[in-house]
């Protein structure tokens, strides 16, 4: 039997076991992938106070681990496969292993849609990003492609026009789906272009992202862009839509109409004694700093329970 067992290791549910553990409470953490989920991805930390010069979301997220693991959380590697929240005693299935505990922290975490090309996945994290806020710095005086065209699409990409000199935008249909102000807002952004009817084709390149090839919808004709001599690459932005990781809790927990769950602002779900922290979660940032804030109160909020 444990206090409480984190599913999930990505800065949310890291940070709740070093929160748990200090606390004293029996902690489980587990994780079917890497420490970090999506941020071990990222090549750079800057926006994250106090990251380390060169820090990766490796790097951060394997030190987060290790200071949950130097307050006594345990770890380990599996895939849940059920949740039974019913009741005071809360189960967690992993295939033939079933955990106990009194107290659960889902820290699941969501996912970016992807463009489902050639090169996309093997170049993430090296030209091809989900996160303007997180890797838009770097693209500095450089260009950038931001593909979508609803409401996030387009605002990204006037956020990447702080760093970039040129956002060209790359809708599939002939106008975008995002709400007329924005719109008005994007059109009148000198820095910004648009793609109509396109989409993206290919993604090309051996270490960074080197071109990309696009495929006009209405024609068929497929086009290619390259990185300028001075730039040596640019940036492919994803902004096509994002799906939380839910399924485990469908029918189980109260979720918002795009699955994400509903907490209050000490991360309560509608069952008690369960929490929901990081990009999972109902909420407008999903950052590196705002899912350690997450796992911190959940962690506090779980001992709270507990004690009373």
């Amino acid at each position: 039997m444990y206090d409480t067992i984190i599913i999930g290791a990505g800065p949310a549910g890291l940070t709740a076991a070093i929160y748990a553990g200090r606390s004293k409470l029996k902690t489980l953490v587990i994780e079917k992938g890497v420490y970090g989920g999506q941020i071990a991805l990222t090549d750079d930390i800057e926006n994250y106070p106090g990251a380390l010069h060169e820090d990766t979301g490796a790097s951060l997220c394997n030190r987060m681990a290790e200071q949950a693991k130097g307050f006594g959380a345990e770890f380990i590697r599996g895939t849940v496969t059920n949740l039974v929240l019913e009741g005071a005693e809360k189960k967690v299935v992993c295939g033939d292993q079933e955990y106990t505990t009194k107290t659960l922290i889902i820290a699941t975490g969501g996912s970016p849609k992807k463009i489902g090309c050639p090169g996309e996945a093997e170049l993430t994290g090296k030209g091809v990003s989900y996160c303007a806020t997180c890797d838009g710095f770097f693209y500095a005086d450089m260009e950038v492609f931001a593909i979508g065209g609803g409401d996030a699409a387009v605002e990204e990409a006037m956020y990447l026009t702080k760093f970039a000199r040129k956002v060209t935008l790359v809708h599939r249909r002939d106008q975008l789906r995002a709400a007329a102000t924005i719109v008005e807002r994007a059109k009148a952004n000198e820095k910004i272009e648009f793609l109509w009817d396109t989409v993206v084709e290919e993604i090309v390149g051996e270490e960074i992202v080197e071109a990309i090839k696009f495929k006009n919808v209405k024609t068929g004709e497929i086009t290619e862009h390259k990185a300028c001599e001075d730039d040596g690459t640019f940036g492919v932005f994803v902004f096509i839509g994002f799906d939380p990781v839910n399924a485990l809790l469908q029918g189980k927990i109260t979720m918002d109409s795009a699955g994400y769950v509903i907490t209050d602002d000490n991360m309560r779900t509608n069952i008690e004694g369960v929490y929901v922290v990081g990009d999972l979660r109902q909420k407008s940032l999903r950052q590196v700093v705002t899912a350690t804030g997450d796992g911190a109160i959940a962690a506090m909020q779980a001992e709270k329970f507990l004690h009373e």
